[in-house]
């Protein structure tokens, strides 16, 4: 197996984790209830997509 021959630097570990990061979930607002939801996503308070009602809520 081979094995590094130098130790990297700090730089370059660092470097190599930039794109390793968590994001924030992509959040809409539902224009029915304006409750916040997740795009393309049926809202979980009144049930509607694409102003439909595609839930029936009580």
């Amino acid at each position: 197996m081979p094995n590094p021959k130098r130790r990297g630097s700090k730089t370059r570990r660092d470097k190599r984790r930039t794109h390793k990061k968590l994001t924030n979930p992509a959040i809409n607002i539902c224009p029915q209830c304006k409750q916040i939801k997740r795009p393309h996503m049926i809202c979980a308070n009144c049930g509607t997509y694409n102003g439909r009602e595609v839930i029936a809520k009580g």
